[in-house]
Formats: structure tokens, sequence, C-alpha cells
């Protein structure tokens, strides 16, 4: 992890989010509402915002681990919906959209994101 003043507030908010992630994609499916855009664009953007909130806050050094945890992390979820009742399926094209985001996310961190963390603790007063 990055040397950062705040760093467990970083991770428990990242920790939130992945909390949230399960909750929200194990969650009986009528329950949702309707975003009007697909589904597949949903799990591409969280899961790209997911990397890159980490990527914020680990090393360089970390980012494939990150990545392939939250790879593993979008089949876990897929294989979970397809073994509970809940109105919910297990997808393979959720799955190529989850590790798209990761993708996407790891991307932007690699040509100037990663490391947001330490930009905005430096932002703010001492």
């Amino acid at each position: 992890m990055l040397d950062l003043r705040y760093a467990r507030a970083w991770l428990a908010v990242g920790w939130f989010l992945i909390v949230s992630t399960f909750v929200v994609c194990l969650v009986p499916a009528k329950e949702l509402p309707a975003t009007g855009i697909s589904d597949k664009w949903e799990h591409t953007i969280a899961y790209s915002m997911l990397t890159l909130w980490f990527m914020g806050i680990y090393r360089r050094s970390r980012y494939l681990h990150v990545a392939g945890a939250l790879v593993l992390m979008g089949v876990v979820i897929e294989l979970l919906q397809g073994a509970t009742q809940l109105g919910r399926q297990c997808d393979i094209f959720d799955v190529i959209a989850n590790s798209t985001g990761v993708v996407l996310g790891l991307v932007i961190a690699l040509v100037g994101c990663g490391g947001w963390a330490e930009w905005v603790e430096n932002w703010l007063p001492q």
C-alpha cells in the first residue's frame, strides 16, 4: 500500500465498495432499480471504478494482484448468482464485462491516474 496519511480510511471505503458490490449483485433482480443503461455497461463501469479505487491506494507493483483479485471477485459473484434462487443467473458475458472494466481501470491507472490518493492527500491541508 502507498504511504498515505489516511490509509485506513481509503482502505475502509474500498472494502465498503467491495461489500456493496456483493450486496447489489446478490439481491433479487426484481428489487433493483432500472438505470436505463445496459447491465453490461453497469458491470464495466462498476469494475473500472473499483479497480481505479484500489489502484489509487496501492503501489504500482501490486496492480496486477489487485486486478486479478477483482477479476476473481467477478467470477465468484457470478457463480453465487447461479447458485442462489434469487432471480439472478450466472452469465459469462457479465464476467467478460467485469473483466473489461478491470482492464479499463488498469489502463487508466497506468497512464497516469494510479496513486490518485496521494494527490488528494497532498491537496488536503496538513
